[in-house]
């Protein structure tokens, strides 16, 4: 059992800032796929670091190619079933993405290195993913393309996925931020934007259980609402709006951990969603709670 006052130490919140510096700046495979290519060198060079075994899926989009990032620590007892935390590290075209999602994929860089002093049963996998964002601004379709090759691969390959954890946006929050709601959602939610939302569908409901238990078996004072949706989340669209629905829509287990975006950060896929902006502490704590689900999916051998 590891300690509450281990995850309190572990998780660094310079290291997290670090992470969200050098990610910082438009990566957008139109305007600037360069700097969306190192970012994907970013990724892979700092997983690398850590000792993962490093591997790319690459697909192609709109003749191109791209990659999705993985990191693999393979399980001693149960190699075959995988654990996975998954961020994307593109952005809209215009916007320097440090909520939208170097915060996402700094927490998942975070927590790999809190982690790779560990063995588990179960193989972990951390996983940065391109072409999150909508290839249309004005079709909500037209995004997810690389978790949906993803998705699609781990369907294909016969993958046995325990569960997956999609970190999207999560370092704006405060108890003076003003949290508004998506059309269609039913469950009371806090006027104040001070807490992470969890977002899984019926199948996913362990997870989102998963969780709330690290939340409060590790003592991690993080506020918290919690939303599971009937099937893969076709009666709330809002609830799509991120790599998580690949996997709903291949039949796996997946939540997404996120600020809630827009419905809170005013900064959302505009020029200013800056470092600057952000709260560190709160992403911290974020990477503290999403540990503690990784190590109960992934068991420590």
């Amino acid at each position: 059992m590891v300690s509450d006052q281990f995850f309190r130490e572990a998780v660094s919140i310079e290291r997290i800032r670090s992470h969200i510096r050098a990610l910082e700046g438009v990566r957008h495979p139109v305007e600037t796929p360069e700097a969306l290519e190192q970012a994907a060198d970013y990724l892979t060079e700092s997983l690398r670091s850590l000792g993962y075994d490093m591997t790319e899926q690459r697909f192609p989009d709109n003749g191109r190619p791209f990659r999705n990032v993985i990191a693999t620590r393979v399980g001693l007892q149960r190699p075959d079933e995988r654990v996975v935390i998954l961020a994307h590290y593109d952005t809209v075209a215009g916007s320097p993405g440090a909520d939208d999602n170097a915060s996402g994929v700094a927490v998942l860089l975070e927590i790999a290195r809190v982690l790779a002093q560990f063995s588990f049963e179960r193989t972990v996998q951390f996983i940065g993913v391109s072409l999150e964002e909508n290839g249309k601004d004005d079709d909500p379709c037209s995004g997810t393309r690389g978790s949906r090759a993803l998705a699609a691969h781990a369907r294909e390959s016969g993958w046995r996925i325990e569960g997956v954890v999609v970190l999207e946006s999560v370092a704006y929050a405060g108890d003076a931020v003003t949290q508004s709601l998506p059309p269609g959602v039913a469950i009371p939610v806090p006027e104040a934007g001070n807490f992470i939302a969890v977002v899984g569908n019926e199948r996913s409901r362990e997870l989102i259980d998963g969780f709330v238990r690290a939340v409060e078996r590790y003592r991690v004072d993080l506020p918290y609402t919690v939303l599971a949706v009937p099937g893969n989340g076709e009666l709330l669209p809002d609830s799509r709006r991120s790599d998580h629905a690949s996997f709903w829509d291949e039949g796996f287990r997946s939540v997404m951990v996120t600020d809630t975006t827009n419905f809170r950060n005013p900064h959302y896929h505009r020029p200013t969603d800056t470092l600057a902006t952000l709260n560190l502490e709160f992403a911290a704590k974020v990477g503290r709670a999403t540990t503690g689900v990784l190590l109960e999916l992934a068991r420590l051998a």
